[in-house]
């Protein structure tokens, strides 16, 4: 086994790209550590995010902090910034998103027994570091789910959240063959 040269790794990217169908949108609601904002704009664009909307007090991932933690990856993105998370999922909504937030809330679903329910276009909202969601957004979102855990840590670093709930919904599609493909038996 060795590592993929460069056009190796174009040949899986671009396979990988075919099977994967749907679009995939963030709403950030608050999340203002340009550090955060970073890391989730390079995990957007790994995940081909078609857009995302920046509401209240988000930062922008051009802002200095974010681009140098993004390391040029913002460029593969495009943002509407809104006055509030209400305005975001509106709009999310009239593109044609199902808008699901990530939240530990009473009322929340484990997200992979939610992906699948969903339609094909799906926005992720994804709320600040301390006080996740605003009561205002997740009472706009069509559902809420949750990342189940099970170690001593009750949270995750809302980068990470955000990571992990944007490969749960790309996964979805990727459970079954492409046109022409069979999956490998393990």
């Amino acid at each position: 086994m060795k590592q993929l040269d460069g056009t190796g790794l174009k040949r899986l990217h671009r396979a990988w790209r075919r099977r994967t169908e749907g679009r995939l949108a963030l709403l950030l609601d608050g999340v203002a550590n340009p550090l955060n904002v970073g890391s989730i704009a390079r995990s957007a664009a790994s995940f081909g995010v078609d857009h995302l909307w920046l509401a209240g007090a988000a930062v922008a991932p051009d802002v200095p902090g974010a681009r140098k933690t993004a390391l040029g990856t913002d460029r593969y993105l495009t943002w509407t910034a809104v006055a509030t998370a209400t305005e975001a999922v509106a709009a999310a909504r009239a593109d044609g998103y199902v808008v699901v937030g990530v939240e530990l809330a009473d009322r929340a679903v484990p997200l992979h027994e939610l992906v699948d329910r969903l339609g094909p276009d799906v926005c992720l909202a994804i709320g600040h570091e301390d006080h996740g969601l605003s009561r205002a957004c997740l009472d706009a979102c069509d559902h809420v789910a949750f990342l189940p855990q099970v170690g001593k840590v009750g949270s995750l670093n809302v980068a990470q959240a955000a990571t992990v709930a944007m490969y749960e919904v790309r996964r979805r599609t990727w459970l079954t063959p492409a046109a022409g493909e069979e999956l490998d038996e393990p």
